[in-house]
């Protein structure tokens, strides 16, 4: 390691660090629905997780898991049973992903009621 990417490291932002881990389609939705009905397998994620593709989903799973935030268990049955969930590292971002969520909420009611607003005054305007 240089000097120079020393010091960047040393310097950095430690919410740059998190976001940076948390970065990437999917992964809030994945951490929000595992923290909001937690352990689930494979198939319940993708049915909670509309949308998302199973390659996707897999990329996702695998990037949390070496973060620290998910937990991958697995049981040799047949057929194999394994089951995610967060880790003590994942649910430290319990209240964050929950004001996150009240806060998105909120933002989409204020955005509809403007939208819907401004219908009205444009329909009175015509």
């Amino acid at each position: 390691m240089t000097d120079t990417e020393h010091r960047k490291e040393s310097v950095s932002c430690p919410m740059d660090f998190i976001l940076r881990m948390l970065m990437g389609p999917w992964t809030t939705y994945i951490l929000y629905n595992l923290k909001s009905h937690g352990p689930q397998r494979f198939g319940e994620l993708k049915r909670r997780v509309s949308g998302i593709s199973a390659k996707m989903l897999t990329e996702r799973l695998r990037t949390l898991e070496s973060a620290g935030l998910l937990r991958r268990d697995y049981e040799a049955t047949i057929p194999p049973k394994v089951t995610y969930s967060l880790t003590k590292r994942g649910h430290e971002l319990d209240g964050v992903l929950g004001s996150l969520a009240e806060v998105g909420a909120r933002w989409e009611a204020e955005d509809a009621a403007a939208r819907s607003q401004r219908a009205v005054e444009l329909k009175a305007a015509e």
